[in-house]
């Protein structure tokens, strides 16, 4: 399976995703991922076209002394669009595509400043599972 190809601005989100995506054809599969397209039946293709974080909630709260609200996201809602298809290598016949799949997935955010930089990468990563499992199970319920 070659990466997936980012036409967006986040950075090595390709690598997380193509990552989780062999990960998960291995853990539900009987299917050999290899490194060559080469030796492969079928390739999976897929081109990441974006990818939006969007705030759904809000913690109000009073700042201390003031009578001035502030408000922080505790839930931030991730889109993902793909273009993915799985084509026979020797054919090029296409066995599946989606030229619109679309992955959204709430996440809650801390509200501890000290630590929400540091939930970035694990955020993605969890992301990336949580896509990969919905890829997965599309291919295979509609190739």
């Amino acid at each position: 399976m070659p990466a997936l190809e980012n036409r967006t601005s986040r950075y090595r989100v390709e690598q997380l995703m193509t990552e989780a995506v062999i990960h998960e054809f291995l853990a539900r599969t009987k299917y050999r991922i290899v490194s060559t397209g080469d030796s492969a039946d079928a390739v999976l293709h897929g081109e990441i076209t974006s990818l939006e974080t969007t705030p759904v909630v809000f913690d109000t709260t009073t700042i201390p002394n003031t009578n001035a609200a502030a408000a922080r996201v505790t839930v931030m809602l991730v889109s993902v669009r793909l273009k993915v298809w799985l084509e026979e290598r020797e054919t090029k016949k296409v066995l599946y595509r989606n030229d619109n799949f679309l992955f959204r997935e709430p996440y809650e955010v801390s509200t501890n400043t000290a630590t929400f930089f540091d939930e970035q990468g694990p955020a993605l990563g969890r992301m990336a599972r949580d896509f990969a499992s919905r890829l997965v199970a599309d291919v295979l319920e509609n190739f």
